[in-house]
């Protein structure tokens, strides 16, 4: 573990000297009550579509959890959901607005599933509010709103945990302790994250009429206000920089955690990206295709390297990655010469470590394998194992310790903040100089704007707290 990343851990990231608007403090009042080791945790689920879908399920399963609250803009997802949930035998209170969400102090933990554009501020008030956090990955819409929930999670003693949940996979962990613990394959030199995923175009929608039953006002929330459309709301907001990072920050963000865990390294020294938005005209602005390369200056004077890329269209796999799949799958995939447009059967979603001694490739969805010496011999592997994130957050709710957590917000800050130093490098068409402690890049005033506030600034009453 770099110095710089082990002083962050212990102390908080340091203030970035960037001056912008923000917002006062807000105060719920009393801390919630003490849990004890039997407690069922009251949790209040946030963005019910998609990926929020999951977290019902995840937390249904648990026996020491109560669904209580549930919170969404929309009312046709928000009574599809209720329903499911009610079937789990929880009657849940339901808000649309998460700031009278948080005045309920019978809510123990919030668990947080909206666009990205809106984690930050959720995740900030409801550790003032006292309650335990969930956010999904990326925790931040910029690098200082990770800096933000970091200092939060710190002053009201909360614990939060970061939506990587490949941190929580039997198979993973085993693989990094292969790298770093056992030095399977000697000094890792490169590590390298791919994100290829069949994604068609979005087209273009024109401005239409709010859905009924929908608060487009408090969907955007921090955000610029802009006129409603079919490609700014469900799942495509992911591609427009005023709500989401791109897949970069999107699938992503978990291919550079790992890749940055099996290092075991904090921020870089320089980053460069460089890509576009190919083959389609489209309403999309962020690059389907991105190539980014992070270099870190190492205290014995060597250097490392991780780079990360993304693709959306037909490609070739790499070191078997999106290859391995089921019998029936593999059959379709050898028909089709491996490539095709079914998403979640051609994809190549994964990691790959080289060292002086072998390589080790991570599949997103079966497992790793590792290949050793000159002859690439093959080394120790383990299928995919199934992962219980959720599980581990409820366990250090109860517990109250925060070092068993499998993805501290911490770390969860160290890897969103790699997505929006790559997406700022891309932006700016510049390579970026950073400095790890100050977390500022050097002598670049526009690229410090753009990591403070996504260069689209913050509309009250929702921004991103400035005094936390």
């Amino acid at each position: 573990m770099d110095e710089s990343r082990r002083d962050f851990l212990k102390t908080g990231a340091k203030s970035i000297a960037v001056a912008a608007a923000g917002t006062s403090l807000r105060t719920w009042g009393d801390q919630p009550k003490i849990l004890g080791a039997n407690s069922r945790v009251r949790v209040a689920v946030v963005g019910l579509r998609g990926r929020g879908e999951n977290h019902i399920q995840s937390y249904g399963a648990l026996p020491n959890v109560e669904i209580a609250a549930l919170c969404d803009i929309d009312d046709n997802v928000m009574s599809e959901r209720l329903a499911g949930v009610r079937k789990l035998g929880c009657q849940p209170k339901t808000y649309k607005d998460i700031r009278k969400l948080l005045d309920d102090k019978s809510i123990d933990a919030v668990s947080i599933a909206t666009p990205h554009h809106w984690h930050a501020s959720m995740a900030i008030w409801a550790c003032q509010a006292g309650k335990d956090v969930y956010v999904e990955k990326p925790c931040s819409h910029n690098l200082w709103e990770g800096g933000q929930i970091v200092r939060a999670a710190a002053k009201y003693n909360r614990i939060v945990q970061h939506g990587t949940q490949s941190r929580s996979n039997p198979a993973v962990i085993e693989a990094v302790q292969k790298i770093q613990k056992e030095a399977l394959i000697g000094d890792v030199y490169l590590s390298r994250g791919l994100c290829f995923k069949w994604r068609d175009t979005i087209g273009h929608t024109p401005a239409s009429p709010v859905p009924a039953g929908v608060d487009y006002d408090l969907w955007t929330g921090p955000a610029p206000l802009q006129p409603f459309t079919k490609n700014h709301f469900h799942y495509n907001w992911h591609w427009f920089w005023d709500y989401g990072n791109g897949d970069l920050g999107n699938q992503g963000i978990h291919q550079i955690d790992i890749a940055r865990w099996g290092l075991g390294l904090g921020f870089p020294n320089k980053i460069s990206a460089i890509g576009g938005h190919f083959m389609f005209d489209d309403d999309q602005q962020t690059p389907n295709t991105l190539n980014c390369a992070f270099e870190y200056n190492l205290p014995n004077g060597k250097r490392a390297l991780l780079e990360f890329e993304v693709r959306h269209w037909i490609s070739n796999h790499e070191a078997g990655i999106g290859q391995r799949r089921d019998a029936s799958a593999a059959s379709a995939e050898t028909a089709h010469g491996g490539l095709g447009p079914k998403e979640g059967s051609y994809n190549s979603v994964g990691n790959i470590f080289y060292g002086s001694k072998g390589y080790l490739a991570i599949d997103n969805v079966a497992g790793y394998k590792s290949w050793l010496g000159q002859e690439q011999q093959p080394g120790p592997s383990a299928p995919e194992a199934k992962e219980n994130h959720f599980a581990n957050f409820i366990e250090c709710v109860i517990s109250r310790k925060k070092e068993d957590l499998r993805a501290p917000i911490e770390e969860g800050h160290f890897s969103s903040g790699l997505a929006h130093l790559a997406n700022t490098s891309y932006r700016l068409g510049r390579t970026l100089n950073f400095d790890p402690e100050t977390q500022l890049v050097k002598g670049d005033d526009a690229a410090n704007q753009m990591l403070r506030d996504g260069d689209r600034g913050y509309r009250a009453p929702f921004a991103v707290p400035e005094k936390v």
